[in-house]
């Protein structure tokens, strides 16, 4: 079990030095996990490419993993472990991914997936059984979708069929993260053959016991990206498991995951941050020390503007996750559809930004190995976070069903989101898993950014510049509202044209330019990072969204773009994240 400081329910208002205890937490896995850009340190960016290329997850890294017990980051405080903000673990989880994204999915995101189900909607005895098989360095798998149905849960043929008190398990499941090695999997089953979502049912089955003739392994699948990850399938033919694998009710498979991945969909995101991060910083390393013309790559204007615009596309989309992953504290019953938005848009702005900077890498984008080789592996690894069951085309699914009511309910009526949403290093109370709605017809997050209106400064070029975006974005937000009301019936389902994803994607895009409003301002209010309450960043960030949604927005004044290159170079030389924390790292 977990030693250290004694489990605490965090069920009361707040639990004072949670942002001491964060601080300390990721600055001991940055610590322990050393400098990646020295090759004589066996979690270097060299060593980690050679796991890759041989296909195997970096064993060093997983014993440094279990030496610091990181499965108990993904178990609650109350269960014995460390979880008790969703965006603290963000910041923890951001230390490994910023290395390898293999090693942060292969290692503990995937139970991380898994056990929020049984959070979620476990009994007593099943969240006990689970946190011991985490804090005792255990591993669980969840497996959701099946390759012939993809996303589409309603249709999944894999069956727990009522049987002797308990279940049978019957058919595969494909493509699992760890399936191999799992101590226990989370499998989302049919349990009635009747249609519809009441249908399926979610059960946590241990490996320990099973019958071992009536179920196996299947092959492991070779895949593109995140190439160290275990990924293979089960098949049960009859396999008995016990009662005491539901959780939940029966018939609640559907709500179990839909509330799970509330959570899990606000977190991945901001950890995939840490991914880019370091892309970046590869790029500057390279622009800084190769020269062209007599002069460095820096020097060159594309360059330079390229490298302060992912910069910038990195803020805003950690603005984003930060704001999904404390509304899963402070507005539970509002996540749905803001941890959708976060799960579409930002591994896709990440993606993209990292996309640009190779052009600034040239022909060394192209090599895996060496100096800039991590680099060549991120991007190869960042499009995974797209996939399967939490893909973009599923979350647009679960926004667009939401546009229509959001349109007639909230949309220039709701109140603004409170401060905390936006503050990073603030108390949260504890994550109310009973109060996760499916759906809601509230939005405080877009209602920020009407409000801002009312509340930006003019007396400086840049807050004039950004005053004029905020209008145009509250334009934009006007226009969603009116195309949501006129959605005809048929696109108001996940089975809708093509408008009414493009719909959300300016919706998601809109909920983005909010976070980065609301983040500025209480940065600005508080009085606390310099830089963040500059609104030269925030008119950057603004000015990148309009244009992504086909606005032409006037040019900048000049000292935005100085700005974000000074701050560019300052946390490159001072070797500080490229998030919203500004964290001194190892390397």
């Amino acid at each position: 079990m977990l030693t250290g400081t004694p489990p605490q329910d965090l069920r009361t208002p707040t639990a004072p030095g949670q942002e001491a205890r964060a601080a300390a937490r990721v600055a001991e896995l940055d610590r322990r996990l050393g400098d990646p850009t020295d090759e004589r340190n066996e979690l270097s960016y060299a060593r980690l490419l050679e796991a890759d290329e041989a296909g195997e997850l970096s064993g060093p890294g997983e014993r440094a993993l279990d030496e610091l017990g990181l499965n108990a980051d993904f178990v609650p405080r109350a269960e014995g472990g460390r979880l008790e903000r969703l965006d603290t673990l963000v910041r923890v989880m951001r230390q490994v991914f910023r290395r390898d994204v293999a090693l942060g999915l292969g290692y503990g995101v995937t139970s991380f997936m898994a056990a929020v189900n049984v959070w979620t909607s476990g009994d007593a005895a099943q969240r006990a059984r689970l946190a011991k098989i985490l804090t005792g360095g255990g591993k669980v798998s969840v497996a959701y979708h099946e390759l012939a149905h993809g996303n589409d849960f309603l249709r999944n043929e894999f069956e727990a069929r009522p049987a002797d008190g308990g279940y049978r398990l019957h058919g595969a499941k494909q493509v699992i993260n760890n399936a191999s090695r799992a101590d226990a999997w989370v499998l989302f089953s049919r349990t009635s053959p009747a249609p519809g979502s009441r249908s399926h049912s979610v059960l946590l089955v241990e490996r320990d016991g099973l019958d071992p003739d009536s179920w196996q392994v299947l092959p492991r699948y070779d895949a593109v990206g995140v190439r160290g990850c275990l990924l293979s399938g089960l098949r049960f033919d009859g396999t008995p498991v016990p009662a005491s694998a539901l959780v939940g009710e029966e018939g609640k498979g559907v709500e179990t995951a839909l509330r799970a991945f509330q959570i899990t969909r606000s977190a991945l995101p901001g950890m995939a941050v840490g991914t880019t991060d370091t892309a970046l910083r590869t790029v500057v390393r390279f622009a800084l020390g190769r020269r062209l013309y007599r002069k460095s790559v820096m020097d060159i204007p594309h360059a330079r503007g390229t490298l302060s615009g992912a910069f910038t596309d990195l803020l805003t989309c950690d603005s984003l996750s930060l704001a999904a992953t404390r509304a899963v504290h402070l507005l539970p019953e509002q996540t749905s559809v803001l941890a959708a938005a976060t799960k579409y848009l930002v591994p896709k702005v990440l993606a993209e930004a990292t996309q640009e900077l190779s052009v600034v890498l040239g022909a060394r984008f192209y090599i895996r190995d060496g100096e800039h080789g991590i680099f060549q592996k991120h991007l190869r690894d960042l499009p995974v976070l797209s996939l399967g069951h939490a893909g973009s085309a599923a979350c647009q699914a679960t926004i667009i069903p939401q546009l229509s009511r959001l349109a007639r309910r909230s949309w220039f009526s709701d109140e603004p989101a409170p401060a905390e949403l936006f503050q990073p290093r603030t108390d949260l109370p504890g994550l109310p898993y009973d109060r996760l709605t499916l759906a809601s017809g509230r939005d405080a997050l877009s209602a920020t950014l009407v409000a801002a209106l009312d509340r930006l400064p003019g007396a400086s070029p840049e807050e004039r510049a950004v005053q004029a975006l905020a209008l145009q974005l509250v334009d934009e937000l006007g226009q969603v509202r009116e195309a949501s009301r006129a959605l005809a019936p048929e696109d108001r389902t996940a089975l809708a044209g093509p408008a009414a994803f493009a719909l959300a994607d300016r919706y998601a895009v809109l909920l983005a330019a909010a976070a980065v409003i609301g983040v500025q301002q209480q940065a600005s209010h508080d009085g606390g990072d310099a830089f963040l309450a500059d609104p030269a960043w925030l008119a950057a960030a603004l000015h990148r969204l309009a244009r992504r949604l086909g606005r032409r927005p006037a040019a900048l004044p000049a000292s935005v773009d100085d700005r974000m290159h000074e701050e560019v170079l300052r946390r490159f030389h001072a070797r500080t994240s490229y998030d919203l924390y500004d964290t001194p790292l190892a390397g």
